[in-house]
């Protein structure tokens, strides 16, 4: 219901996506954002659930999109819940490892494969940054699934 002061969070737009923490010998590959009010931010790849799919479905889909590469997804680390500005967010998130390809940039800016201690060396999205101790901590552990 709209109040007479404007949008309250209730009727905020929720937008869900999918993003993938794929983990390679010790390290998680990012990604800089290469367009729009975070440009140059840094992320887990991935992108919106469409209507129909699975968050695991899209995130297959996604990462094949922007990547070229095709993805196992294995467990889901968290579901963050995030309030941008403009909308809610809610994102799915799962390690996953590159089963065919390579990682070969089609949207962002730039990519980095970062080791533990070096998680905190980029500007994170919000949303992301509530993952980072999340998986510092779960990179500590000798199997991720």
């Amino acid at each position: 219901m709209r109040s007479e002061m404007g949008m309250d969070m209730s009727d905020r737009k929720t937008i869900r996506v999918a993003a993938a923490v794929i983990y390679k010998d010790g390290r998680v590959f990012v990604t800089a954002r290469g367009y729009g009010e975070y440009k140059g931010w840094w992320e887990f790849p991935g992108g919106k659930i469409e209507n129909g799919e699975s968050a695991e479905e899209a995130l297959v889909r996604e990462i094949k999109e922007e990547l070229t590469a095709e993805i196992s997804v294995g467990g889901l680390i968290k579901t963050v819940e995030y309030d941008y500005p403009d909308f809610h967010l809610s994102m799915d998130c799962f390690w996953s490892e590159v089963v065919s390809g390579e990682l070969v940039l089609k949207e962002a800016e730039d990519a980095r494969w970062l080791a533990k201690e070096e998680l905190y060396s980029v500007k994170w999205l919000p949303a992301d940054l509530e993952l980072i101790d999340l998986i510092k901590r779960s990179m500590d552990k000798t199997k991720m699934r």
